[in-house]
């Protein structure tokens, strides 16, 4: 299949890497200095290449800010039967775009990144791929995903954003919490400088992205669960009641169990 990636990030080239060897693939990106260091893959620097290109499937792997606003530069260079996707970590506004492009899509989430996978073993990772998608879409992804060794969900639009409020939302407003009362220690236990490295980790993504998982609709409900925990919590530190504690921290490891 011949598949042009929109975007040279760190998921864009991630993809031409893991593609190139079974399909003819293409990159673009206007900014010639992101393309230096991709190899296997024709790199692109104008839209009119595109053209030339004729891709059967586009991978939109841009900035979250950008995603649409890519879309609509690059489809009236695309070949009427190009499947369109996209590989956003939030979807809103995307079914709408879709629907109103006319254009057969599919939409995924390979949730994993760079700066936490190990991507040479993506067994214990996970990807959704959108069930209101074209079929032939959603096979093609569900195969590429499949070799990677992914676990596959399929959830529609609503699911996902309901999904990653909660799988994302709470971890990533409880690694800014922590990172928010930082404060550096000359000799940290193993517990801080775990979620240190954590919370370098998700700082050093895109703010935009960040932005947009927190406001999500279904971010708040997720979020507000977290303050009332933490205020049961201070009121056991506060009242020193060690069965209360207990109570605590058994439910808490139960909660833990049962997510395995």
């Amino acid at each position: 299949m011949k598949i042009c990636v929109l975007g040279a990030g760190r998921m864009g080239t991630w993809l031409t890497d893991a593609l190139c060897l079974q399909h003819e693939v293409a990159i673009f990106d206007p900014n010639k200095e992101r393309l230096k260091y991709v190899f296997n893959t024709q790199r692109l620097t104008e839209k009119e290449q595109i053209t030339e290109f004729a891709p059967e499937l586009v991978i939109n792997a841009v900035t979250l800010k950008y995603t649409i606003q890519s879309f609509e530069e690059v489809l009236p260079y695309l070949p009427e039967n190009c499947i369109i996707s996209d590989i956003a970590s939030v979807k809103t506004g995307l079914e709408e775009f879709y629907i109103k492009s006319g254009r057969r899509y599919v939409s995924t989430h390979p949730m994993f990144g760079p700066t936490f996978a190990n991507l040479k073993d993506l067994s214990q990772h996970h990807a959704i791929i959108i069930s209101e998608s074209d079929h032939l879409g959603k096979a093609f992804f569900k195969d590429f995903y499949a070799s990677l060794g992914l676990n596959i969900h399929e959830y529609s639009f609503l699911k996902h954003d309901e999904t990653i409020a909660y799988s994302l939302s709470i971890p990533f407003s409880s690694t800014l919490v922590f990172a928010a009362c930082m404060k550096h220690q000359k000799a940290p236990g193993t517990t801080f400088t775990k979620h240190l490295d954590i919370a370098k980790g998700l700082l050093s993504e895109d703010d935009y992205l960040l932005t947009e998982i927190l406001f999500n609709p279904f971010t708040y409900e997720q979020v507000e669960k977290i303050r009332l925990q933490l205020k049961n919590l201070l009121k056991l530190i506060d009242a020193k009641d060690t069965e209360g504690m207990q109570d605590f921290l058994n439910q808490t490891r139960k909660n833990i169990f049962e997510t395995k």
